[in-house]
This record gives structure tokens, sequence and C-alpha cells, in this order.
């Protein structure tokens, strides 16, 4: 570990005592509230070198803390050290989320600054909920940037069209749905923030942030227009003119406060408070009623139509293809005794995919995790620490593509050569929490949070359990991680949208053994209509990924007659859907891996 993070801190706590700031809060977070963030918002990882999607870094005179859920505790043990920072792992007892720790430690005449366009206007609210009654104030300050000099530039990667052929509906039907859901809510105005939503609603797609096709914009919809604040020459004339005969005007990125400044009075403008920065939302006049909510896009573009529906399964057709091809290589390579790389692993993929029709980009970085790296759920072997694959264990990879007609999200455990017992009873828990939320039927109506323990229960029954949400949204085209649906856990702070036809979402169990191994298998399913009775509608699930599941690492006493079956039934599909557009031994391979369970 380098000194750059302690003198980093050295410089933030510099400025903050010029400042006369007791605390400095340090979220992962953009203007739009993004997931996954440009360059530019990447304060977090800059100030203190953990490089995971999810942590709150907070600072004081003599304390730092890294506040991060248990994905990445093993990743934030390894890049926090040596740096001063103390890695707060959220969820596990005696360990107080960070609010109630700067509620249990600020005191009167403090002040705790974070930046105003990194915060959420909810979690502004919360902030100042948490020091309510300490004497602390929260104040809106960017100290990160008065020191990081060499912060990068705003992205302006290429904005380009989503063609109608894939989008499917025009830009002129999406808005007037938006519209009618604006009139039922009551609103006259409608500011949309999610880098998704926009996309989707515009038609158009970019790369401002890596691995997601989005670009940096914003929206103000009314009854009669609908802006885009995005700088004009991105778009160039040609497109810019068929966003505009879709009902579109364009203005400038940096013009969204002085427009929300000029709203009428009477006007009520409608806002997601968990995707509206402060900043942003300061702009708005005294006299605009707000009317807050996640809005209507999040619910339209989740709804895959069965058009969009076709072309994700031609996509998830291509995916498997290149993830067969690339599967047998990896086997062929160590056979031959050949060195390979987690990194090897990472780079065939993509080039593999690359050659694939509609190919667009990776849709999250590769994790190749190997024997024990598998054991960390958001691993990414780097230049600087990864394995090389030996012909012996597993092999853990969880990739995905971005695709014109789809996105793709996928999770394999591999043989490499001899396994223990222990892998393959794991790896054949996690198959029958898949197979059993893969079969579920459930009312219409129906919840993720009431889904989620089918697919834990035959893991509980091990004695066994994993950190992290069994299934999450996926986009079309768009983030690999979209609402509003998800299946996971119920928590008292949130509650998801019921499961409705068209939506994908990923169903992925695990088991991670430090210091052993990692198992995870991981569909993409679309929520279909199951059937209807006299006790309503009922719901069920559609396997969309087509790849083999490796049963050379099953047990096959731990599964009964039905499971056998079902897995029998999806290789059957997968070979059928797979075989062709193979030919030779990547043929050969699929027919082997697709063989019958129960012959």
């Amino acid at each position: 570990m380098t000194d750059i993070i302690p003198e980093r801190l050295a410089a933030l706590r510099a400025a903050m005592h010029g400042r006369g700031i007791a605390y400095c809060l340090v979220p992962t977070a953009d203007p739009h509230l993004s997931e996954y963030l440009p360059a530019r918002w990447k304060a977090r990882e800059w100030l203190s070198g953990f490089t995971g999607s999810a942590g709150t870094l907070l600072v004081g005179g003599g304390f730092a803390g890294l506040w991060t859920d248990s994905r990445y505790f093993g990743q934030a043990e390894r890049e926090l050290a040596g740096s001063g920072i103390e890695l707060m792992r959220l969820s596990v007892p005696h360990t107080p989320e960070h609010l109630q720790w700067l509620r249990d430690r600020a005191r009167a005449g403090e002040r705790v600054a974070c930046a105003a366009e990194m915060l959420s206007l909810a979690s502004a609210r919360a902030l100042r909920k948490a020091l309510d009654g300490t004497g602390a104030e929260p104040v809106h300050e960017d100290l990160p940037a008065l020191i990081w000099h060499d912060r990068p530039a705003l992205p302006r990667a290429a904005i380009f069209e989503h063609p109608l052929e894939y989008a499917i509906r025009p830009r002129a039907e999406k808005l007037a749905a938006v519209r009618a859901a604006m009139r039922e809510s009551g609103a006259t105005h409608h500011l949309v923030s999610a880098l998704d939503e926009i996309a989707w609603l515009a038609n158009l797609r970019g790369g401002d942030i890596e691995y997601n096709p989005v670009f940096l914009a914003y929206l103000l919809l009314d009854a009669q227009r609908a802006t885009l604040f995005v700088d004009a020459d991105r778009l160039g004339a040609e497109l810019l003119a068929r966003v505009r005969a879709g009902g579109f005007a364009a203005a400038g990125y940096s013009g969204i406060g002085a427009a929300l400044a000029a709203l009428p009075a009477g006007a009520r403008l409608l806002l997601d408070p968990h995707h509206t920065c402060l900043q942003v939302a300061q702009a708005i006049p005294g006299h605009v009623r707000i009317v807050e909510s996640p809005g209507p896009i999040a619910g339209l573009k989740a709804r895959k139509s069965g058009q969009e529906l076709a072309h994700v399964r031609e996509a998830m057709r291509r995916d498997g293809v290149a993830l067969v091809r690339g599967a047998r290589r990896i086997e062929q390579s160590l056979a031959r005794g050949e060195r390979i790389s987690e990194l090897d692993v990472d780079d065939l993929l993509r080039e593999l995919r690359a050659q694939q029709p509609g190919f667009v980009s990776e849709s999250f970085s590769t994790i190749a995790g190997y024997q024990a790296n598998g054991a960390l759920p958001h691993y990414r072997a780097t230049p600087e620490s990864h394995s090389q694959l030996e012909a012996h264990g597993m092999l853990l990879v969880d990739s995905g593509a971005q695709y014109l007609g789809g996105t793709t999200d996928i999770t394999r455990v591999w043989a490499l050569g001899e396994t223990t017992v222990e892998q393959r009873r794991d790896v054949t828990r996690v198959l029958k929490g898949v197979i059993a939320l893969s079969r579920a039927k459930f009312p219409r109506g129906t919840s993720g949070q009431q889904l989620d323990a089918l697919a834990r229960a035959p893991i509980w029954a091990a004695g066994v359990d994993y950190g992290h949400g069994t299934g999450h949204g996926v986009g079309y085209c768009l983030n690999v991680h979209e609402g509003p649906q998800a299946i996971r856990p119920p928590r008292s702070s949130s509650q998801l949208e019921p499961l409705d036809t068209g939506m994908i979402t990923s169903i992925e169990p695990g088991i991670y053994r430090p210091g052993r191994h990692g198992v995870r298998i991981e569909n993409l399913v679309a929520t279909v209509a199951a059937e209807t009775t006299g006790f309503g509608e009922f719901l069920g699930f559609e396997t969309l990924t087509l790849c083999p599941i490796d049963t050379r690492l099953l047990e096959r006493g731990l599964l009964d007659a039905d499971e056998i079956a079902w897995l029998d039934a999806y290789h059957a599909t997968v070979r059928e859907r797979l075989s062709p557009l193979l030919d030779g031994d990547d043929r050969a391979w699929l027919e082997a891996r697709c063989a019958p369970l129960g012959s």
C-alpha cells in the first residue's frame, strides 16, 4: 500500500479544518444517483482506495470509516490495508450504520459536510434527521473537489439511437404513456434524473458510464414540452432532428437549474426524492408543489413487451454461444497444459461476445474467481492481483453483455478437474435453490420479498446462508441492475413493486466459504402468466438464460426426481436453442454438457 491514500486524507482533513468542518461524508453517488459512476464522481474511491460499487466514507479529525456490505468485506479489507480507514461492516451486530454513528458522536456546533450533488433529496433529509437533537449542522460543501486537482472532466461519449427495430415503441408513444401517468398523479410537470429512464424514453443510448449504455442528461416534461438537458452537439444534426421529430427539445446539460427556477406558480412537479440530488432540488421555487413518487417510467421500462422479449431470447442465444465456446476453450487450454489466468478468462469472454451480432459492450466487469477467489461475491482480477487456473477445483464466472436486443447476466461454476465433496454439495444446494424459485407459481401482486425464501430454503437446510439478495431487475440494453422489482429479504426501510408480466429478474443464490471456494448459479427469468383459477391470476417464470449447468459438480443423491426432471428439461432447451449456432468441437462439447442426468 502506497502512502497516497493517507496523503489524500490528510489533505481532506486540512480542508475540513480550514472551513470548520468536523466530519466529511462521501457517498457513492453522482448527481443522478446512479449505481455505477462516471470517473468524475468517484470521490469515495479516490479518497479511500476502495473500488467496490457500494460504500460510504466518513472522515473526522481522528477517525475515517468505510461502510460497505458483505459482498465487499474481503475486497475492502485488502484495499483499505494501510490506509488508516477502518472497515465498518454493514448489517453486522454491534456495527452502527453511518448515520447512527454520526448521531452518537456529533456534538453541538459541529458541522457535517456532504456535496449537494452527491446527496439525494431523501438522503439529505435522513442526514438532517440523524443530526436533530445533537446540535450539529449539515452543510452542503464539496470538500473533495477542493483537493482533487486532477479530477476527471464530464464524460462526453457518443450518444446513439436505439433503433426502433429493438426499441419497439416510438418516442412519441412513450411520451404519451408517461403524460397519461402524470395526469393520474395530478402532476403538471415531471423531472427525470435517472439516466436509464431518460435513455429508455428517448430511445437513445450512450457510454458515459462504463458498462451502462446511458448518457448524462436531465429531462423536464410537461403536457406540451419534453426538454432533454444534454449538450446538443453530442447528438449530431441528423439524430437531433429525429429526436425533435419524436417530441423532444434539447437544451444544455447545465441548464436544468434555470429551467426549474422558471417553473410557473401553480406547477405540480413530480420527482423521485431518491433519484433527485439536493443541488438540483434546491433550484425549485417555493411556489411549486412537489409530488414525490418514483414516477411512471421505471415501471413502464421494466415491463418488457412480447417483441422485446423475443429480442431478449435471441440475445440469450448469442450470449450462450459465446459462453459455450469460452468454456470449451478454457478446458482445452488446461488439458494441453497451457497457462491461463483469471484475466485471460475475462479477455476471452469479451472477445467471443464481441463477435456476436448486436453486441454493444459488456454489462459489468467480469467476475472470474478461481477456488478461494470465488468466495468474494464481487471479486475482480487485476494485473496486480489474480490467480492462475489449474486442472482441479472450481472456477466461478459471473459475466454479461449489452446487446441491442437485451442485457445478459449469467453466473456459472465450472469444474476444472477434481473437486471436493464439500464443493459438489454446495453446488447442488445452490442449484436446488435456483430450481425451487424457477418453478415457483404465485398470485399476481406477489413481491420478490415473499419469494426470496424459496431459493434460500435448500441452503438454509444445511445451516448456510448468503449475504446478498437473490435477484435484481435487469434492463433492456440498459443497466444490468434496475428496479422497481427485486428478489430479496424484507427490509423495513423499503418495499418492492410486485413482480409483473414482462419483468426480467435474476435468480442467483450462492454459498461462499472464505478461503476455500464460492458457488453462485445465476439465470435470468421473465415473469409470465401461469394460469387463472377461482382464486385469481397466477404468475410464474420463464428461464431466459441459455448455458449448460456443470453436472460434474452435482451430488446426484441430493436432487429429487422433480429437480432432475427440471434440469434435464432445461438442458434439452439449451441444446435445442444453441446447437444450430455451433459446430464441430463446440457442438460436441454442448451435447456432452447437456446430457440428461436422469438417463
